[in-house]
């Protein structure tokens, strides 16, 4: 948990709006990471928890890339149908899950998630 400044203001209604923006990878195909990467750098500084939030969605986002093309090649043995199926789900429910907790102040988790930014 990040330590909150008292400098930063606390706006968990911008949380929410980050993490439920990965949602537009289901609509536009690549919104899900260039949304929430650009309220992540424009308000990082200024909302208290963003900076911490922000590198959790994009670490979850590029990981989902890395992982679907590592799925692509085994969908000839049909593995790789399932592991997209898995990804897919998980794109789904965990910015959902997420946002709630943000709403409240709850630890957020992105399960799968490697680590590029810390």
């Amino acid at each position: 948990m990040e330590i909150i400044n008292p400098t930063k203001r606390r706006d968990n209604q911008l949380l929410v709006v980050t993490h439920l923006s990965q949602l537009l990878t289901c609509i536009t195909g690549f919104g899900g990471l260039i949304v929430p990467l650009i309220i992540w750098i424009t308000q990082k500084n200024e909302v208290a928890n963003m900076d911490e939030q922000g590198k959790a969605i994009i670490n979850f986002q590029i990981s989902l890339i890395i992982l679907s093309i590592i799925c692509i090649p085994f969908c000839f043995i049909f593995i790789g149908f399932i592991g997209l199926f898995v990804l897919w789900v998980l794109s789904l429910i965990m910015p959902i899950l997420n946002a709630i907790n943000a709403s409240n102040d709850a630890p957020i988790n992105y399960p799968l998630s490697f680590r590029f930014l810390s």
